[in-house]
């Protein structure tokens, strides 16, 4: 009897402990995802924000060389 209940025990915590870390390493990949996205996001804020300064330096530009 002990020694079923022992292997029981065994194999409980092997699924659990299996179960945790495939939990884990997907919590992991999605923050890995939602990282990348937010990354990509500032990105494309920081180039249209580059976009409007380098747009606003030629209409300077331009203002400037009309007088």
């Amino acid at each position: 009897m002990k020694k079923l209940t022992l292997l029981a025990l065994a194999l409980g915590a092997l699924s659990v402990g299996t179960g945790c870390h495939r939990n884990t390493r997907e919590a992991a990949k999605d923050d890995m995802e939602e990282t990348g996205d937010k990354a990509k996001d500032k990105a494309e804020d920081a180039a249209d924000a580059t976009g409007d300064a380098v747009e606003k330096a030629g209409d300077k530009v331009e203002d400037a060389t009309d007088n």
